[in-house]
């Protein structure tokens, strides 16, 4: 490895502020909601099955164990904190969209945690102002949702004021692909072909024309990690995932 403002609380309260390309914050939260029924399939789908690699990496990130106490932000239905639970820590899934949220808390109700696996909570939060107590957690990680931030200093700051000193970030994120050639044809499938195959699998189509353009325009690398450098965390490095599609940044909470 290389060296939102507005209320929240349990599940039922009002949506996190978030944003996009040219987008209000209420209208990418109402996109979320459009979107959550399929939202997990049509992942699985547009990724050709390896959003389950980028879970498992994601875990093994954050080096999980029973007693840890976790913050999944931007957590969605909370498929990545099942996958984090299984491994025994405890873990806390927040989401600006209740539409997510409550199709999560169905899935919970309908497959609780295997025995011996820790247990998942679902609140609804804002990253930029999170519900939590300074030095809350032991690890803290946003999985393809930090790009939708309004401000993703701020909201990196408020994941390393909830972690306990010594805690570990992980973001698991897409980035931009190392090698050129790979790279024109990452870009031609995000703005031409994901949209085109969304429209078969999902229930809000135009919805992935917004997170296209919102992968398109993130940061790469070694500038996601310079902004997670300045917003306090130490030790930050990242490891590129298919070819750096996807990236996995890691970083420590100073002690």
């Amino acid at each position: 490895m290389r060296s939102t403002r507005s209320p929240a609380g349990p599940v039922g309260e009002a949506p996190a502020r978030v944003a996009g390309p040219e987008k209000r914050p209420d209208e990418v939260a109402a996109m979320f909601d459009g979107v959550a029924r399929r939202y997990d399939l049509t992942n699985a789908v547009l990724s050709a099955g390896l959003d389950r690699t980028w879970r498992g990496a994601t875990a093994d990130a954050l080096d999980l164990r029973p007693g840890l106490r976790v913050l999944d932000l931007a957590a969605g239905t909370g498929t990545s904190s099942r996958a984090f639970a299984a491994r025994g820590a405890s873990v806390v899934a927040c989401d600006f969209s209740l539409g997510m949220l409550r199709v999560g808390q169905h899935r919970l109700r309908q497959r609780p945690a295997a025995p011996g696996g820790g247990a998942v909570a679902l609140v609804a939060g804002d990253g930029l102002a999170l519900p939590f107590a300074a030095a809350s957690f032991d690890r803290v990680t946003v999985s393809f949702g930090l790009r939708n931030v309004v401000d993703v200093e701020v909201c990196l700051a408020e994941l390393a004021r909830v972690t306990r000193p010594g805690g570990r970030l992980v973001i698991c994120e897409f980035s931009r692909p190392t090698w050129a050639p790979w790279r024109t044809v990452y870009t031609e499938y995000l703005m031409r072909a994901l949209p085109g195959l969304a429209r078969l699998v999902s229930s809000s189509p135009d919805a992935y024309v917004y997170l296209a353009e919102s992968i398109r325009a993130w940061p790469d690398q070694s500038a996601l990690a310079d902004r997670i450098a300045g917003a306090g965390w130490t030790r930050v490095g990242w490891r590129n995932l298919t070819g750096g599609i996807v990236a996995l940044h890691r970083a420590w909470r100073p002690a």
